[in-house]
């Protein structure tokens, strides 16, 4: 009896441990989502591939009553999500607006943090190409699932874990949001191109009960775009400056390492399939936005710069309130 009553401690006390453990790895003892009402955090404000200090990669986490619904999911969101004070577990719709990897490097991260924390429910993602991209997150997080099938973790990721591809149109709609999206210009693919007719970009809209917020995701100028966000109370759009990145490839020598051909591709690549500050401006400007939020904001050859000229640039041609966003703000 004293041998089981000292077993039954112990496994308490293990118990107990391993509580501990999980809230200290997620927001329990965080600040609580509001009940009610709508708030934008933009967890991640990274433009580009290449890893900043600073800034992590795309990624925005709109809450609305209570619920948390993640667009973008770039390397380090699950990481922000948390440091925001809200739970990774609650994510259940996650929207993708291309398959970009600045956009979707952190999906399997939150994929697995789910899954080792026993989430039983669905976790929908949508996209233009997510049903691949959730199947490849899947196959590369198999090796740890198996391995872990020792430790009791016995749920199968592929009937959690659900990839689907949209049209343009209606996405999703629940008793919080209504989301809307239509293909933007950030594709051209040649026909001779592996994604050729295979994968879409996306622009969202979010109409919640007391906001429409829309985010271009990458994109060129766009009149589908400028269409989906007439009215909008908030449009959160990429803005790049290509002359800007040029300079940091420059510096460290990425550029250097292009050939001639590379060089061309990628300048077409951004004047045709980005947006400037000014062209953000005449988008807001002629869907009657009330606020910008600019992130994705590309790297510079200063760490620390505020990229006001950029709010400047806009200004020339919107004049509603225009915010430049940092990691973790909250809108």
């Amino acid at each position: 009896m004293r041998h089981k009553a000292a077993s039954s401690i112990a496994l308490a006390a293990l118990a107990a441990i391993f509580a501990a453990h999980l809230s200290a790895q997620t927001p329990a003892g965080q600040a609580k989502p509001p009940a009610k009402g709508t708030v934008l955090v933009t967890l991640g404000t990274s433009g580009g591939p290449l890893p900043r200090p600073g800034r992590t990669q795309s990624s925005n986490l709109l809450v609305v009553n209570g619920t948390p619904y993640l667009i973008d999911a770039g390397d380090g969101a699950t990481r922000r999500i948390v440091r925001a004070g809200y739970d990774f577990r609650r994510i259940g719709q996650v929207f993708i607006t291309h398959p970009h990897s600045d956009h979707t490097n952190g999906l399997a991260t939150l994929l697995a943090s789910q899954w080792e924390y026993q989430r039983r429910e669905p976790t929908d993602i949508y996209g233009g190409g997510v049903e691949a991209l959730v199947q490849g997150a899947i196959a590369y997080l198999t090796p740890n699932a198996e391995i872990r099938w020792a430790e009791g973790k016995r749920i199968k990721m592929a009937e959690v874990f659900r990839g689907h591809d949209v049209a343009p149109g209606a996405v999703y709609q629940d008793a919080n949001v209504k989301v809307s999206a239509v293909e933007n210009t950030h594709f051209n693919f040649p026909p001779d191109s592996p994604g050729y007719g295979k994968y879409r970009s996306y622009s969202y809209r979010f109409d919640t009960p007391g906001r429409s917020i829309v985010f271009t995701g990458d994109t060129g100028p766009s009149e589908a775009l400028t269409r989906l966000a007439k009215g909008a109370d908030v449009l959160v759009t990429e803005v790049t400056a290509v002359d800007e990145v040029i300079e940091v490839m420059k510096k460290n020598g990425a550029w250097q390492a292009k050939t001639r051909d590379e060089q061309e591709g990628w300048i077409r690549h951004m004047n045709d399939e980005h947006v400037t500050p000014e062209q953000v401006g005449r988008m807001a400007a002629a869907a009657g936005v009330k606020t910008v939020v600019m992130t994705h904001l590309s790297p510079t050859v200063d760490p620390k710069d505020d990229y006001q000229r950029y709010a400047d640039g806009a200004r020339k041609f919107f004049s509603g309130s225009i915010l430049l966003a940092k990691d973790l703000m909250q809108f």
